[in-house]
């Protein structure tokens, strides 16, 4: 279980953008934002996969996080929800590098720390990666695509899932973990 783990955690990112799944197109958020675990669309621009790019690369990124971006112009917004503080300065710093950026705000939002959340997420992690469908498609990737997202004993799901049954059968295997307050099924479905 450990190796696991440590393989989820993003301890081995640099297969991760092979991994990637397809894009994601009239599924997207209602958001203003980009999610990190987007593949690139055909009218995206240059500066935008270079974003992608380097937050997927982050060592520490992992399924407990949940990065994205918006980019106007030659700034960049970071958005999002990390369980690690380094995380965030460390997307901030990568982001500062690419060629094109000007500006970085840093809107990531550091989760609290509390051990009720920790064991929501192991049990969360247990509860999703542990469905034997779900981990067949889904859990043998270097960064697995179901973000799960604790604050304050409530549960958001994020990333992208192959169809409807994917997403509703990851929102019944959250939903069943005790001691959770509410699950958010922000899942989208590949075209």
């Amino acid at each position: 279980m450990r190796l696991t783990l440590s393989r989820t955690l993003g301890v081995a990112p640099l297969v991760a953008v092979l991994l990637i799944p397809p894009a994601v197109h009239a599924a997207k958020h209602d958001k203003d934002h980009r999610d990190a675990f987007m593949v690139d669309e055909a009218g995206d621009n240059r500066l935008v996969g270079q974003v992608r790019h380097a937050l997927l690369m982050l060592p520490y990124y992992g399924v407990f996080d949940d990065l994205a971006f918006k980019v106007n112009g030659d700034t960049v917004t970071l958005l999002g929800a990390v369980t690690r503080p380094t995380l965030k300065s460390d997307a901030e710093a990568v982001v500062k590098r690419i060629e094109g950026v000007e500006r970085v705000i840093n809107e990531i939002e550091v989760l609290p720390l509390s051990s009720m959340d920790d064991r929501i997420r192991l049990a969360e992690y247990a509860a999703i990666y542990g469905d034997p469908v779900l981990s067949t498609r889904y859990g043998y990737r270097s960064l697995p695509p179901i973000h799960i997202i604790v604050k304050n004993g409530n549960v958001t799901l994020e990333g992208v899932v192959a169809n409807k049954t994917d997403s509703n059968l990851a929102y019944l295997r959250a939903n069943a973990v005790p001691g959770v307050f509410s699950v958010t099924n922000d899942l989208q479905v590949e075209d």
